[in-house]
């Protein structure tokens, strides 16, 4: 068992030393705005369904979306989970396509109880990713080519992202209710690059631009949960969850300079506010979940944030309200067969659609999407507790696109992500005949 115990805590460092600012660098011209794209801050269990997670709860998973989940988390237990995930994103404008493909670490959370009925998470997870790379040379063979300015060139880089780094708990208020909470602190930064060069070295000066939005701060998430034990292990499960709003410290700085190839540079302007602030509207969730025990579960989730409240240093007016729906559904032949190992996968899919939070020339950006999911049981023996283990895989397909005629731009987004889930007993004393 202490050989168990030293295993677990060597990966929860391994994963602890992997670039905590690390972000996928996808290349998607969206994230050029706001805080960069959102990303889907869930376990491969929730995402493999959908997203679904503010009603659900397993003593084996750590649904952080609702920290009232923690108060499910088995007495004497510990779970451990940490995962990648491999994207790509297409992107169609006109008659013109372009891919873009990385890998990265996406998580890492470890939940343990505390007492009967009291749960504690912590983890790591991502919340924005700001990485894209776009260039346009202007020749004498475009239509929008002038002679006076000659040929030239326009590059926009964009880096780094944003994680939430938690600690939380559950705590189980009644037979029926949990309620929970999570401190989150939020922390990362953007950095924006525009450059712009002319092919006229001897006559003219290259332009460039830079800004730095770094954002940081301490918040926090409250969740409810409701369970009804029906007849014949079927359960429905209602859950509510909120993150509230808050005001981050912010450090914005913008450059921008002027140079020639001859080693003469002008700074144009710069500014730097170190004392700003950025606001980040609260999310409010609902869920509910109906299910059989070790059989099969379906949820649904609603999400909606006031994302026209946010105030963002350096940017205005590209934000709007989202909703967001979610469904999933969870199903295992049967857990604890003894006949076959695919009768103890647990199969999912699930599907999403809503409004994206980004405006772009006067329109709100839309997308949806679907999932599947597969959770491959690690051990082999039910009474084990290696038994509860996974393996967890999950694929998911985005589109996001503005709506409406002249709105060319399209992205496809797919994702592939694997995790590893392992639950273990702690602190039992072996008994010895």
């Amino acid at each position: 068992m202490r050989r168990k115990s030293l295993t677990a805590f060597f990966l929860l460092l391994v994963g602890l030393s992997f670039p905590a600012s690390g972000q996928l660098q996808i290349n998607s011209p969206f994230a050029r705005f706001n805080i960069g794209n959102l990303v889907s801050s869930a376990s491969y269990k929730s995402l493999g369904m959908g997203g679904v997670g503010i009603a659900m709860t397993g003593n084996n998973s750590v649904f952080f979306s609702n920290p009232a989940s923690y108060s499910a988390i088995d007495t004497n237990s510990f779970t451990f989970d940490i995962g990648i995930d491999y994207g790509i994103i297409k992107l169609k404008e006109g008659q013109n396509q372009f891919k873009s493909e990385d890998m990265n670490f996406n998580h890492l959370i470890m939940g343990f109880p505390l007492a009967k009925g009291i749960g504690v998470a912590v983890g790591i997870v991502p919340m924005s990713n700001g990485y894209y790379k776009l260039a346009q040379t202007v020749t004498e063979d475009d239509p929008g080519y002038d002679p006076l300015v000659g040929q030239y060139t326009s590059q926009h880089n964009g880096s780094g992202g944003y994680n939430n780094l938690f600690l939380g708990a559950g705590m189980r208020i009644t037979r029926n209710l949990s309620a929970g909470v999570n401190m989150k602190l939020l922390f990362g930064q953007l950095t924006r690059t525009y450059l712009l060069t002319f092919s006229d070295y001897s006559n003219v000066y290259n332009n460039s631009s830079s800004e730095k939005l770094e954002m940081h701060g301490i918040n926090f998430d409250y969740g409810l949960h409701y369970v009804a034990e029906l007849q014949h292990d079927y359960f429905v499960r209602a859950g509510v969850s909120y993150s509230a709003s808050k005001y981050y410290r912010t450090n914005h700085q913008l450059l921008a300079y002027r140079y020639s190839t001859y080693n003469t540079r002008d700074t144009i302007s710069y500014v730097a506010n170190d004392t700003s602030k950025s606001y980040i509207p609260g999310t409010l969730g609902l869920g509910i979940a109906f299910g059989k025990k070790n059989k099969f579960t379906a949820g649904f989730d609603y999400v909606m944030t006031r994302w026209s409240k946010s105030a963002i240093q350096g940017s205005t007016g590209y934000a709007e309200d989202t909703k967001s729906f979610r469904f999933g559904l969870e199903y295992i032949p049967d857990k604890y067969s003894n006949y076959g190992i695919f009768r103890r996968f647990e199969y999912r899919a699930g599907a999403h659609f809503g409004s994206n939070y980004l405006i772009i020339n006067g329109k709100q950006a839309k997308e949806y999407g679907f999932s599947c999911g597969l959770g491959i049981p690690i051990g082999h023996t039910p009474s084990r507790a290696s038994f509860y283990s996974r393996t967890n895989f999950y694929f998911d397909y985005t589109k996001l696109s503005l709506p409406g005629p002249g709105s060319e731009q399209t992205e496809h987004y797919f994702t592939i992500g694997a995790s590893l889930n392992f639950y273990d007993v702690w602190f039992l004393k072996r008994r010895y005949d």
